[in-house]
């Protein structure tokens, strides 16, 4: 497992992906800071964090895009399948590398808050749930990227479906704020909603029922990218 994170690690830097990631994430979340905190003169971490939310469901699939359509695409996935690692671990590996780097970029662009101190009353706790809450979403988003990749061999396709997943996602709970508030099926929207359970962690709440939706969606594409992988190695 260490040896393909490593791997995969080495191989966003070596290409281009890694540095245009890392140029966009952190030019983008430096122009939101300045606008929902400087300029509007405020310490509410609230639009901040929502706009950013937002922002990653678009540019966090070109760090998973290439995870195994280019192994497919190069011909190199018959290497990767008869390595002598389990699956879950090889898909560990790949899941890593792009956490590692989008972990990363999340909590350095969250001490930008840290320049406030001097001016305004930070609620450090709101911050670190927020900062918390990135991560998890984070983790959601790259194991669903990770699938899609696993099911084609074009990179363009992968980032396009997972968008496309992480979308429908949203549109759950766009779907349930539209029905009445007493009607028992946007209680169901709302509980499968990726973004009114972040909400919660907006409004300074810790939920424990959003951290476990949150591992619990994760696990659940993770396990789908296993089984893929399962199906081809004795397929």
């Amino acid at each position: 497992m260490l040896a393909i994170f490593k791997r995969e690690l080495k191989a966003y830097f070596t290409g281009v992906i890694g540095y245009v990631f890392l140029v966009i994430y952190l030019a983008v979340a430096g122009i939101l800071f300045s606008y929902t905190t400087m300029m509007s003169m405020s310490s509410d971490m609230s639009l901040y964090y929502t706009l950013m939310l937002i922002f990653t469901a678009i540019v966090l699939p070109l760090l998973t895009m290439k995870s195994f359509s280019e192994e497919r695409k190069m011909k190199t996935e018959q290497l990767v399948l008869t390595a002598p690692i389990s699956l879950p671990a090889m898909v560990f590996g790949k899941f890593l590398a792009p956490y590692v780097i989008y972990a990363g970029c999340t909590v350095l662009t969250s001490l930008y808050f840290l320049l406030l101190v001097p001016y305004a009353e930070l609620k450090f706790a709101v911050l670190l749930g927020e900062v918390v809450a990135m991560l998890l979403i984070g983790g959601v988003f790259i194991a669903i990227g990770l699938f899609v990749s696993s099911l084609t061999e074009n990179q363009l396709s992968a980032a396009i479906g997972t968008i496309a997943i992480i979308l429908a996602f949203f549109g759950i709970g766009l779907v349930g704020s539209l029905l009445p508030s007493n009607y028992w099926l946007r209680f169901v929207f709302d509980a499968l909603s990726i973004f009114t359970r972040f909400e919660t962690f907006i409004n300074g709440y810790f939920d424990l029922a959003s951290l476990l939706y949150y591992i619990s969606v994760g696990a659940v594409f993770f396990w789908l990218t296993i089984r893929v992988y399962d199906r081809r190695r004795f397929g």
